[in-house]
This record gives C-alpha cells, sequence and structure tokens, in this order.
C-alpha cells in the first residue's frame, strides 16, 4: 500500500553545510521534517539553530554522526524514529575527499588507510544509512533515496582524487542494486552527480581551481547548492515515482553524456 501524499522525515547526511543544508531547508519548506547529521560539532550546532529558528524545533533535529562508527548510525536512526518518526526519505550526501599540499592525492601518494577511510565513509557509511532506513520504508510502501554522487565519478576527474572518485562510481552501483532490491515495494533510488558548487569546501569564486572550472562550464557559471536541492527536492516527492535508477547530471553543462 502506498503512503498518502503529503509530508515525510527526511534525513540527510552532510546536511549542516552546503548542499546538504540547503536541502534541508527546501525540504522543511515544503512540509517534511528533517533530521541532519555530519561530524563536525560546531556545524552541527549552527545548523540546528538555524533550522529550528525557521521551522521550529519540533520538525527538525541536527546531531554529530561519524560514518566511520556504525552504532552511532544505528544509534541517530533510532533518535529519529523516536521523536521525527520513520524516515521515507533518505539523502546520503557526506563524503570525504583528502587533498595533498598540491590537491589531488595521487595514486602512488594514496595510502591504504586514507582510501580505507573514503570508503569508510563515502560508501559504507552511505550503504549503513540505506540498510537503517529500507525496512521501514519496505512497510509502509514508500521511499526515496538519493545518493549525491560527482562528476568525478562520471568522467576523468580533474579535480578529485582516486580514493574519491572511486568511491562516488560505486555509489551507482549502490543505487542500481537498491532498484533491483527495493523497486517492487515503492521505493525509488537515485543518483545525483554535481559539478563544481560553490560551497565553504570549494572556496572563494576568484580561486584558480574555481576560475578553471568556470571556464568548462557552458552555462557559465558555477553552481550553488539551491541547484543541487531543487533536483533533490523532485526526486523525492511524490510525482518522481517512476524516476528509478536515474543518474542526473547538475553540472551546467560541464559533462553532457550521450
Amino acid at each position: 500500500m502506498s503512503a498518502d501524499r503529503g509530508s515525510h522525515v527526511a534525513v540527510i547526511s552532510g546536511g549542516t553545510t552546503g548542499i546538504g543544508l540547503a536541502t534541508a531547508f527546501r525540504l522543511l519548506r515544503a512540509g517534511h521534517r528533517v533530521a541532519v547529521f555530519s561530524h563536525g560539532e560546531a556545524s552541527v550546532m549552527a545548523a540546528g539553530a538555524a533550522l529550528a529558528e525557521a521551522f521550529g524545533p519540533e520538525r527538525s533535529l541536527a546531531r554529530r554522526v561519524d560514518l566511520r562508527e556504525p552504532p552511532a548510525i544505528s544509534s541517530f536512526f533510532g533518535e529519529v524514529a523516536r521523536d521525527l518518526g520513520a524516515p521515507g526519505i533518505l539523502v546520503c550526501n557526506a563524503g570525504i575527499s583528502p587533498k595533498g599540499p598540491d590537491g589531488p592525492l595521487s595514486v602512488s601518494d594514496l595510502t591504504l588507510e586514507e582510501w580505507n577511510d573514503v570508503l569508510a565513509v563515502n560508501v559504507t557509511g552511505t550503504m549503513l544509512c540505506c540498510r537503517a532506513v529500507l525496512p521501514g520504508m519496505k512497510k509502509s510502501g514508500f521511499g526515496r533515496i538519493i545518493l549525491i554522487g560527482s562528476l568525478a565519478g562520471r568522467t576523468r576527474p580533474r579535480i578529485a582524487g582516486a580514493s574519491y572518485a572511486a568511491s562516488k562510481a560505486a555509489l551507482s552501483g549502490l543505487s542500481r542494486v537498491l532498484v533491483s532490491e527495493y523497486g517492487p515495494y515503492g521505493i525509488t533510488s537515485n543518483v545525483v552527480a554535481p559539478g563544481r558548487i560553490l560551497t565553504p569546501l570549494t572556496g572563494s569564486p576568484e580561486s584558480k581551481i574555481n576560475v578553471d572550472a568556470l571556464a568548462r562550464i557552458p552555462a557559465g557559471r558555477l553552481g550553488i547548492p539551491e541547484d543541487v536541492a531543487a533536483v533533490i527536492a523532485f526526486l523525492v516527492s511524490e510525482d518522481a515515482g517512476f524516476v528509478n535508477g536515474a543518474i542526473i547530471d547538475v553540472n551546467g553543462g560541464e559533462f553532457a553524456p550521450s
């Protein structure tokens, strides 16, 4: 049985800054209840205060969770279910992309510990979040899972290193499995692959790396978090029930697959 149209509980990993926070505001404006988390205590406190002030403390919560700690993930989702309700929407936005002093770490310079750390957060942590919400979604007959990939996982990476590019490409495979296993239960899974988006992590628009990126974008501008949040908002809506297994590129035309 399909859930009634209306609001759902949404969980957003990496939801306290950038794309994640813009998505939280967008979904709250749409009437959903939203739980966000990240591993940075300061950003969690700031985001929690901003969301509570704008929409009321009863409709949102923000917590510090490290995706490398499975018990913390389990505890967080238990708190969400208790305080807001069972999640019907999951946006897996959290990710790390280690850099060396001269930019992305090459395959030769990347240590095994750094490789494993990126996969633990970007891939395993994402899988654990999916596993936490799938039973409830299956029971209700409704679910929307959005995995935030990257241009780096779609084509030759210019900025990201090997571990990040590999981890983002892996999310497409995970999404295909979710489509196959859970599509019959009213659950969709899609990947959103942003290009160069201006966030606190990408630095000033005037930096060389951003100026070089701008020159490659036919749209003539760098992206902003709200560009990605708008796509996510559609994909998690009731109207997107027949969009399943897609990869949506949000990059201003920098990468246009055939």
